[in-house]
């Protein structure tokens, strides 16, 4: 995509950013005024069973390259950092079924989600300690390569027990222009980045088969997706809690083209069909 970032006016730089020398000299050579950290390692991932393995590189980026990357900043006196974290399932699973930015995190995740947790907890610590703003996605859609989506179309993701695990979703779009928010506005802390209308897996998994034109998904017991998918993935679909996006609104000055995955599945995939 180097191509693609010079037409659009910046000039790109590939890296190792779990290098930390390279990070310095990149970001040394640049003399930035914000660094913007959405280093990630989830691109086609599907694979939950073994959850902390499969997120061990994208774990690896929260921890070292987030630590690299503020390292390099203090030295050219970087003003302000914003950085990725997520809000799709580290909520405690207890209490109401959509949580604030106050509300606390898992304090017993499951044993295959811990390490996993403990990266974001690693990142947004790190990022609000340096004067950051961490911004917790919600599940991101709109890529027209999402390879979630075509488990869906072939009915690999099934609604597993009562599917009352809660989503909050984003469109990439509204994702991008609440980052470019947080680089002019807003006090360091954390903010969920989500859309108006958490759901329940039993809810958001028809409807986006739907405008798939695809079959409705199956559903199983959670004995079974224990068995085939892994403690994580019956947690993700039976415990997840939501996110409220009021403190992004209203600190941020943040507006949705998007208010609801229901429009935004419409627009992204509606011509999949």
């Amino acid at each position: 995509k180097q191509e693609r970032l010079r037409v659009a006016g910046a000039r790109p730089v590939a890296l190792d950013l779990l290098d930390a020398a390279a990070v310095r000299k990149a970001v040394l050579a640049a003399e930035p005024d914000a660094i913007v950290h959405q280093a990630t390692a989830l691109a086609g991932m599907t694979n939950v069973k073994n959850f902390d393995e499969s997120f061990a590189e994208t774990n690896r980026l929260r921890i070292e390259g987030t630590d690299a990357l503020l390292a390099a900043g203090r030295e050219v006196g970087v003003q302000r950092f914003v950085a990725q974290s997520f809000a799709g399932w580290p909520y405690a699973r207890e209490g109401g079924p959509v949580k604030t930015e106050e509300d606390p995190l898992d304090p017993t995740p499951v044993s295959t989600m811990s390490r996993s947790l403990a990266a974001i907890r690693h990142l947004e610590g790190a990022v609000v300690d340096a004067g950051g703003l961490a911004l917790r996605f919600g599940g991101l859609y709109g890529s027209p390569d999402d390879a979630q989506v075509e488990m869906v179309r072939k009915r690999r993701f099934p609604i597993v027990g009562d599917g009352a695990g809660m989503v909050s979703f984003v469109h990439l779009e509204d994702a991008a222009a609440a980052t470019v928010l947080a680089l002019e506005r807003g006090t360091p802390g954390v903010y969920n980045v989500v859309d108006d209308e958490p759901a329940p897996a039993r809810e958001w998994l028809p409807a986006l088969a739907e405008i798939l034109g695809a079959k409705p998904p199956r559903r199983i017991p959670r004995w079974l997706a224990r068995l085939v998918a892994g403690e994580a993935a019956v947690v993700l679909m039976t415990e997840a809690r939501g996110a409220s996006n009021a403190k992004a609104k209203r600190e941020l000055g943040w507006t949705l083209r998007y208010l609801s995955w229901r429009q935004g599945f419409l627009a992204a995939y509606g011509k999949v069909a």
